[in-house]
């Protein structure tokens, strides 16, 4: 059986076109390369998953490339990457600082990748400090962390700062998408935008997320089977349980809300997910905010039919009450009756509207 490769490792960029969502961050550094204004220290700060250390190895091939005959030489012996995490005492330092002096043997530049930097001891950081202010012309180090604030002023202050972003919904979807079209699988949008979703930000998330669901769909990933194997509300039971609100129908909303319990879906995590569902519906009142609503075109329609159905005083007391029940819930001493109750409110929302209307009129 041939060994299976995750699409996190297989997919991962080997140039800065291919970095996903950092356009500004591999332009700055592809023009310092350009320009040979490239500092020998930087640090690459930003959540997990995003392309840090992706981008230090591109870095270190990228500057070495220069000048060279092979353009498919990695420089591996060139690029020495050091785990903070485990290797963070001042000896450990010390043996790197020694590597620092020997020139390399290919190749114009060492790179030292010193990744999750906040883990070192602050004894290893002091004696850092000397060599990064004032390394070897052939060094460069690349310092990745995902916790800017623990490192200290004084390393901070020695490097070039690239703040790494998060990858948008929007970047990420797209680019599972590639990788789905390099596999043959086939895909309903809205299945991928639910593992962009979920990814919460970090590409390799989305990947290994995606790996998952391949093993569970096969070759076509719809919206319903994504939802199902990532165990996540999808935005029909919203639009149903919302269809129940607006026709104040307790019974069937308690009974609804009866089913996501019983499908192991945390009450707080659906309080949160309803008062999200009409914070969608807001934004599809308005033609300049639509593009806010994260779903796909085909389905938008089911979004802006169920908005009309609803004024906007309506769903911002909705809004308010969900809201207030999801701040509560830790605190309850009940959980099920707090979510209970904010969903026969809720229902009684358009009751309350409906004898506005009638005193008005």
């Amino acid at each position: 059986m041939e060994q299976f490769i995750v699409s996190a490792r297989k997919y991962r960029p080997q140039t800065f076109k291919d970095v996903v969502g950092q356009q500004t961050i591999t332009n700055t550094l592809v023009n310092a390369i350009d320009n040979n204004h490239l500092a020998q220290a930087l640090l690459f700060t930003g959540p997990r998953g995003v392309g840090k250390t992706t981008c230090a190895r591109i870095l270190a091939r990228k500057i070495n490339q220069e000048g060279y005959d092979d353009p498919n030489e990695d420089f591996a012996f060139n690029v020495f990457e050091l785990d903070a995490a485990s290797n963070n005492s001042v000896d450990d330092i010390r043996n790197l600082i020694d590597q620092v002096r020997i020139p390399p043997q290919t190749g114009k530049y060492k790179v030292y990748i010193i990744d999750e930097v906040h883990m070192l001891s602050s004894a290893a950081f002091n004696a850092f400090l000397k060599t990064l202010e004032e390394p070897p012309k052939h060094a460069i180090f690349i310092l990745a962390t995902t916790e800017k604030h623990k490192i200290i002023p004084t390393i901070l202050s020695r490097c070039q700062i690239f703040d790494f972003k998060r990858i948008t919904i929007a970047d990420a979807k797209d680019h599972l998408a590639e990788v789905a079209r390099s596999q043959n699988i086939s895909y309903e949008e809205d299945a991928l935008q639910i593992i962009a979703q979920k990814a919460d930000g970090a590409m390799r998330d989305a990947l290994s997320i995606f790996d998952r669901v391949v093993s569970y769909c096969g070759n076509n990933l719809t919206r319903q089977a994504v939802a199902e194997n990532l165990n996540v509300l999808d935005f029909d039971y919203y639009l149903r349980i919302t269809d129940m609100i607006i026709v104040n129908d307790i019974p069937n909303l308690l009974l609804a809300y009866n089913d996501i319990l019983a499908k192991g879906f945390d009450g707080q995590h659906f309080v949160a997910g309803l008062a999200s569902h009409f914070r969608n519906l807001m934004v599809c009142k308005n033609p300049e905010t639509l593009n806010l609503l994260e779903v796909s075109d085909e389905n938008k329609q089911l979004f802006l039919v169920q908005a009309q159905k609803l004024p906007i005083s309506l769903l911002i007391a909705g809004i308010n009450l969900a809201n207030d029940c999801d701040l509560k819930f830790k605190t309850s001493q009940n959980q099920r009756l707090m979510v209970e109750l904010c969903l026969m409110q809720l229902a009684s929302l358009t009751q309350m509207d409906e004898k506005k209307n009638l005193i008005g009129s």
